[in-house]
């Protein structure tokens, strides 16, 4: 059992094994003189719902191996029992910048861009190959070095591809238009088409889909107004749906209405309660925003919309035709552009797969299908347990003191 040491850090106390020092701002692992970062679980478990969250994202991160996906190198607890097992903390590579930093920072160039798409969807194919859906892709979940080389962070989200996906998931700006529109069973693609949205972020400098944040008394309205916004962004890009792609939208429990005048439109809807509500009033404004860009949906794609309210508000707005996006990009490199609209492609099923997008032309300089490699099989059969916290808690528990470090993962002076 290693010796421990407390330490408080952003007014939370620590405790860690001795080997893990200068935690702030930047752990320093002293066995192998690697700067780390050490994650502490909040409240991890709190509830059922929270130690399951807990024991996914542990399980995912000691199944990933890969160059351009975070993995770990060490999980701790200070307890001493399972009795008294109440914090979880893991370690993994320090990054630094993430590119959020990046791109509010610097002008990339064309190469840059490519290389750092190409490691986006070198990792994703390998993601994806595990039958997982990452969920929630932002420039602030994709760490770089100072090498340019990438790793993609945070699975807290995350989910194996079998799951029933519902809910509000990924950061709305990055958000494909089929978790708006509340497709019961999307797919691995919502990640490509947060893939689009970053790469469009890399050429320009400037957010896709940047939906707003209006200071409003009312929280609700406050959330209502900001999913309006974002959807009319969405619209504006690519175009009003048609009625084929209305068809595909599958909630039933929003009623919209709209009404139009020269200069605003408003939205007003029901619903059985406000969390969903507000919920629901946030993607209509994200969505709309989609759609300005990418055109009114056409008739096939409606049709694979099963909620007919949903269906009801984008046949209600005028037609949108799709913007050119050689005028919306203009001087980015036409292969780029050509890889653009095919991540953001309204129609999850036509939308391009991390594999195919890794064999486009824009990314031929960097492309390798002999070092683009897949997952082993992750084993995702404690998805359907219904536990208690304590079944849960235990489960994590010998993940944690049963856990053996990949030797691909360790820095090159330990392993």
């Amino acid at each position: 059992m290693p010796q421990f040491h407390k330490l408080e850090i952003n007014k939370t106390e620590w405790e860690v094994p001795e080997r893990y020092q200068m935690l702030t701002p930047v752990g320093s692992d002293t066995t192998s003189g690697c700067k780390v970062a050490i994650k502490k679980l909040a409240r991890p478990f709190q509830s059922a719902v929270h130690a399951k969250r807990t024991y996914r994202e542990l399980r995912m991160l000691k199944h990933m191996n890969h160059e351009n996906v975070i993995g770990l190198l060490d999980v701790f607890h200070p307890s001493t029992s399972l009795e008294d097992f109440q914090h979880v903390y893991l370690v993994t590579h320090l990054m630094g910048a993430d590119l959020n930093n990046i791109v509010r920072t610097q002008k990339l160039s064309d190469d840059h861009v490519q290389f750092l798409v190409y490691q986006i969807l070198r990792g994703l194919k390998y993601i994806h190959s595990a039958g997982i859906i990452h969920r929630d892709l932002k420039p602030s979940n994709i760490a770089v070095n100072e090498d340019c080389e990438l790793k993609i962070l945070d699975f807290g989200l995350a989910r194996p591809t079998e799951n029933e996906m519902t809910g509000y998931v990924a950061t709305r700006w990055y958000r494909a238009p089929e978790i708006m529109l509340n497709w019961m069973h999307y797919n691995q693609t919502v990640d490509i088409w947060s893939v689009g949205c970053i790469m469009a972020e890399l050429l320009t400098g400037r957010t896709l889909f940047p939906g707003t944040d209006r200071i409003l008394y009312n929280r609700g309205l406050q959330k209502a107004k900001t999913d309006i916004h974002q959807l009319n962004l969405i619209m504006e890009v690519l175009g009003t749906p048609r009625d084929e792609f209305m068809q595909k939208i599958s909630s039933e429990s929003v009623s919209l209405h709209r009404s139009i005048n020269s200069s605003s439109r408003a939205l007003w809807y029901t619903h059985r309660g406000n969390s969903e509500q507000n919920n629901v009033s946030r993607d209509i404004d994200h969505l709309t925003r989609v759609l300005v860009l990418c055109g009114t949906p056409t008739e096939e794609t409606l049709s694979k919309i099963t909620s007919q309210e949903a269906r009801n508000y984008i046949q209600s707005l005028p037609p949108l035709k799709k913007k050119n996006f050689k005028e919306v990009f203009r001087g980015a490199n036409p292969l780029a552009i050509e890889l653009l609209e095919l991540m953001l492609e309204l129609d999850a099923e036509k939308r391009i797969t991390a594999e195919q997008a890794l064999a486009h032309p824009y990314l031929a300089q960097y492309a390798d299908p002999t070092d683009e490699p897949v997952s082993l099989p992750y084993d995702q059969s404690f998805e359907d347990m219904e536990l208690p916290v304590e079944k849960w808690k235990e489960l994590v528990y010998h993940e944690v003191v049963n856990f053996v470090p990949q030797q691909q993962m360790l820095p090159a002076d330990t392993a």
